[in-house]
């Protein structure tokens, strides 16, 4: 980033200090609006380049996939400098948009979002935040795991039933009120100590 060259010279005079400061705000503010338009130009130009390099990267994969067979995965790897997934991305562009010029004024990420082309978030700090499981889901997810392989009812022993039914009684109890009715007929909202 640039520093910005001191302006504010010792001056006396209170009308040339304004002006001064009037000139260095419109001096920055014209740089800003250049800075900015050339921003949008290089991201206009950023689609531009990515969707013709996906009409190449397809026209490619034709040929590769007429002469060599189901080669392209080998071509893409040893040719192309970006990565599998840039690729693919690149020719979902090219075809979802036939017309570039529906894509004039758009980021390569809102040209991307618009079409439905997945993208990663720029950092990870940027990614969304997933709370984790309370725990009596993780806990009843990893029940259900270690009986799905030894659970179905049809080819238990009677022995081993009445064993589930043992080792599984004081869960069974202590669930139970979640998922009937008191006397009332209202659910139980009861929690446990």
């Amino acid at each position: 980033m640039k520093t910005l060259p001191d302006t504010h010279t010792e001056t006396t005079d209170p009308r040339q200090q304004v002006q001064q400061a009037a000139l260095e705000i419109n001096r920055l503010h014209a740089e800003v609006v250049r800075l900015t338009n050339e921003s949008r130009q290089s991201l206009e130009s950023a689609v531009a380049i990515a969707w013709q390099t996906g009409q190449l990267l397809l026209a490619e994969k034709k040929r590769v996939r007429q002469t060599c067979g189901g080669a392209w995965g080998l071509w893409l790897e040893h040719n192309f400098k970006g990565t599998p997934r840039t690729a693919q991305r690149y020719m979902w562009l090219a075809e979802s948009e036939p017309d570039i010029s529906q894509l004039q004024g758009l980021s390569l990420r809102q040209a991307y979002f618009r079409l439905g082309i997945a993208t990663e978030p720029k950092s990870r700090a940027e990614s969304m935040r997933v709370a984790p499981l309370p725990q009596h889901i993780r806990l009843a997810g990893r029940l259900l795991v270690a009986l799905k392989p030894c659970f179905d009812v049809r080819q238990m022993t009677p022995q081993m039933r009445e064993n589930y039914r043992q080792d599984l009684r004081m869960l069974y109890q202590r669930l139970r009120p979640l998922f009937e009715p008191d006397a009332t007929g209202a659910p139980v909202t009861r929690r446990f100590s």
